[in-house]
């Protein structure tokens, strides 16, 4: 699959803005981003995008943006993010991740190799960081997990690595579906079952413990899918969204029966544990 690189620079530049459109852009359709000092590097599949799409956001008086795209064919992933961003990261002291091509990280308890490609969850992002750590906190021993927006499958790995009895992945985007393949394989995840889709496509079964990182008008949307497929005491934890939108995804849960027990927050991005 061939995709568009956008290298956008933001006037002025600072975090809350730069995280605010890419919240934004992740909404129409860009799947990763790479910040770099000058300006932000935002990838979109090409074929089905339609720019015109991108030039109706405007944030303004807040700060403007500008962009330029490039055409990017496949390529060896792996070469680009070795030289460029992908570099090994631990999570709580307990959990490091890496690339096949790494060699220098600590030894930990979990040590979970991802082959990259562009499908998003290195790790790197705040939102995966804190779900991993969530994963790390809940007890899924034996216990049936939902990884919804799997991406490269980083959250479905640390599950099964944890006890896990079962773990389905499920994401919309083939990319992610196929790294999820490749990437459970390199780690000898052998219970876990990806599936391409979206929420439509959860097999009928009880989960006791579900991860959705995705994005904040999706969740809502697929609240109450999740909540039918949760088992009695389950646990449901959700991410992909900032800490001022919480109150809204927890309005749609708290009509389900769900109940906020705990949040996590990262400059501004929010993970949230509801049971």
């Amino acid at each position: 699959m061939e995709y568009l690189k956008y290298t956008i620079t933001i006037a002025p530049d600072n975090q809350d803005f730069r995280d605010v459109l890419m919240a934004n852009l992740g909404e129409i359709g860009f799947e990763s981003f790479v910040e770099n000092e000058e300006n932000i590097e935002g990838f979109v599949p090409n074929g089905s995008w339609d720019e015109l799409t991108l030039k109706e956001i405007t944030f303004e008086p807040l700060f403007k943006f500008e962009w330029k795209s490039e055409s990017i064919p496949d390529q060896n992933w792996n070469e680009v993010w070795e030289k460029n961003y992908f570099k090994p990261l631990v999570v709580a002291d307990r959990c490091v991740v890496r690339a096949p091509f790494h060699t220098d990280y600590p030894t930990l308890e979990f040590e979970i190799v991802i082959e990259p490609n562009m499908a998003f969850g290195t790790g790197n992002h705040e939102t995966t960081s804190m779900m991993m750590e969530y994963v790390l906190e809940t007890e899924v021993k034996e216990k049936n997990v939902l990884d919804m927006g799997c991406g490269t499958g980083i959250l479905a790995i640390l599950s099964s690595m944890c006890g896990a009895k079962t773990v389905t992945a499920i994401d919309i985007d083939k990319w992610s579906y196929d790294g999820t393949v490749e990437n459970a394989q390199l780690n000898h995840a052998e219970n876990i079952t990806a599936l391409l889709g979206d929420a439509s496509v959860i097999p009928d079964q009880k989960f006791d413990v579900i991860f959705a990182n995705i994005h904040k008008n999706i969740i809502i949307s697929d609240l109450p899918t999740y909540f039918s497929v949760l088992s009695n005491s389950g646990s449901l934890h959700v991410s992909g969204f900032y800490l001022d939108d919480l109150k809204d995804v927890e309005a749609v849960a708290n009509k389900l029966g769900l109940k906020l027990v705990s949040q996590k927050v990262k400059n501004n991005w929010c993970s949230a544990l509801f049971m």
